[in-house]
């Protein structure tokens, strides 16, 4: 039975993996500062005979690792940075470890993992079968900024890639289908002139008034933009005391929307919108583009593939410790849970999802940076359940989840069907070519612009 043996290997290695994992939730790093997770997951790779580049696409903490050759040649996407804020120790309370901000709220520490576990099953299939084709592991930094890829696109990173496929945690398993929304990221850094707010007023010009000018503008944008579009920001600074007048004012914006064509317009509005409010405050505006990534674009002959690999492989299914652990964990939102645990139909009490849910194609103004992968090749994105139902993503208990059983679980799981995808796209001919032709009709004539321009370098801003 193809898989059996990438099976055997992942549970071989398995003890290694859960403590790479748990190793970069323990240590959690930010968008592109990921130097010990780097590290630790390269050294794994070349234990397990991949031939392995660090600061791949002049990005410090960014792999790039390969075994075997010829074609078909298939990209499996790691990451492994965190989010500020979100600390939290192994327990169902809020308490964060003394020693550190970041946390693992969006469980990067179990999709890197994971992604490593399936390209080593998948090597020693294919060693073990005489299989030819080329594996590709990318160790992609700062997904949270979602521009890690699209730097790494802009190198051509992913030119000579066949097929390309992305494991992203969540509460249920299920493979992505419709369109999960494009971003521009950019900073607005005004600058006025200061003054004694109370006793010299006049002789003020307020950054922070031109601040608030463009956070105003952009409400009003938000009543004349297609309702894909979502705009939201954070004030960076504002000012140190109330009797100065700011001569300093920054935010940082990020828009989304289903369509490049949409993005790119509403960008454009947003950055008048702040010339605009420096013009009415006799301040002055620098307009720090950061970057962006394009929306997804799901390949339905991988996703058919990928769907079927779920219902193939041996799941490893929760035990009463995970599931006590999700009851502590959610009792304090248990009505918003339980309620998320009747829509997907589990028995009472039930907080874990095991089943696989239907193909059925929705959008998500939700976004990654895999879109770009996915206007390059053809790409097909699916989750696993790593934590409770009804949990949020970007939340302490996500991260509580991604250094628990359940987290592992969902990982392992993840790396099975990626190593089945992977040894079935490797023996079946037409799973390439079939792909392609539907990559190209979706792409209908237009060619891939990297969104990062020459010369801009990655910002870590988080």
């Amino acid at each position: 039975m193809q898989g059996t043996i990438a099976f055997e290997k992942i549970q071989s290695v398995r003890p290694a993996l859960n403590q790479l994992s748990i190793n970069i939730w323990r240590h959690p790093e930010g968008p592109y500062q990921e130097v010990k997770a780097c590290g630790w997951t390269a050294a794994l790779l070349e234990q397990e005979g991949f031939c392995v580049e660090t600061g791949a696409c002049s990005l410090p903490t960014a792999i790039i690792a390969r075994w075997g050759s010829g074609h078909p040649v298939i990209g499996f996407f790691g990451e492994y940075d965190a989010l500020p804020g979100l600390s939290q120790q192994l327990c169902p309370q809020q308490e964060p470890f003394l020693d550190q901000e970041y946390g693992h709220g969006c469980g990067h520490n179990l999709l890197g993992a994971a992604h490593v576990g399936a390209v080593i099953g998948l090597k020693e299939e294919m060693e073990r079968t005489g299989c030819s084709g080329t594996i590709v592991f990318y160790g992609c930094p700062a997904e949270e900024l979602l521009t890690g890829k699209p730097f790494m696109a802009r190198e051509h990173a992913f030119d000579d890639l066949d097929l390309a496929i992305s494991f992203h945690p969540a509460t249920v398993n299920f493979v992505y289908q419709g369109i999960n929304a494009g971003v521009q990221s950019v900073e607005f850094h005004y600058y006025g002139k200061s003054a004694h707010a109370g006793a010299d007023p006049q002789n003020g010009r307020s950054a922070l008034d031109a601040l608030e000018l463009t956070n105003v503008g952009a409400q009003y944008l938000r009543e004349h933009v297609t309702e894909d579009v979502r705009i939201h920001y954070v004030i960076k600074e504002g000012g140190t005391a109330p009797n100065i007048v700011p001569d300093k004012a920054s935010s940082w914006y990020m828009i989304r929307a289903l369509s490049m064509d949409n993005l790119n317009s509403v960008y454009e509005r947003l950055v008048k919108t702040a010339k605009g409010a420096a013009d009415m405050t006799e301040t002055t505006v620098e307009v720090k583009y950061l970057g962006g990534c394009y929306p997804t674009m799901q390949n339905q002959v991988l996703a058919d593939l990928v769907y079927d690999c779920m219902h193939r492989i041996p799941w490893e299914r929760f035990d009463r410790d995970d599931q006590l652990f999700a009851k502590a964990l959610t009792a304090p939102i248990s009505e918003s849970c339980d309620k998320a645990a009747r829509s997907f139909q589990l028995e009472k009490g039930g907080l874990l999802y095991e089943g696989i849910r239907p193909m059925r194609a929705f959008n998500s103004s939700g976004s990654f940076d895999m879109g770009d992968v996915c206007h390059i090749v053809p790409t097909v994105m699916f989750s696993t359940a790593c934590r409770p139902v009804g949990v949020p993503n970007h939340h302490w208990r996500t991260t509580a989840s991604s250094g628990s059983g359940i987290g592992e679980k969902g990982m392992i799981n993840a790396a099975k069907i990626m190593a089945l995808f992977g040894i079935r796209a490797m023996t079946d001919p037409s799973v390439c070519e079939k792909a392609r032709e539907e990559f190209l009709r979706s792409m209908d004539g237009q060619v891939y612009h990297c969104p990062i321009p020459d010369g801009l370098s990655p910002f870590p801003s988080i």
